[in-house]
């Protein structure tokens, strides 16, 4: 199992959201986080100065069996692109153990139910 974890655009959020749905990956987190880019560049407007160096992004965050890692990276990075600078990162953690509170089912198993198992 691996955990997923994309850094995207806010305005790519929605085409991730699609594309992801489209792979069958169905449950995700995500976050608005702020981070700090190579870009640094000040904004004056009516005479203040505004610090833009803090970027607004959003966090998506996935656990995936093996088997779904690589169509799972592929549908974030194909929905995230746009070819400029700022398009984000995707990491990919190991993740030795999940554990369903409900039932105490371990593995596997525990990320999705018996019944769709392929």
């Amino acid at each position: 199992m691996k955990k997923i974890e994309a850094i995207i655009r806010k305005t790519k959020f929605e085409d991730v959201k699609e594309a992801l749905l489209d792979a069958d990956i169905e449950w995700f987190s995500y976050y608005d986080v702020r981070g700090i880019g190579k870009s640094r560049q000040e904004r004056i407007y009516r005479g203040v100065v505004y610090d833009t160096s803090s970027i607004e992004r959003t966090l998506v965050s996935i656990v995936v069996r093996d088997k779904n890692v690589e169509k799972t990276i592929e549908a974030v990075s194909k929905a995230a692109h746009t070819g400029e600078l700022g398009d984000g990162r995707i990491f990919v953690i190991p993740v030795n153990d999940v554990v369903r509170i409900r039932t105490g089912e371990r593995g596997d198993i525990a990320l999705y139910n018996a019944e769709k198992e392929e």
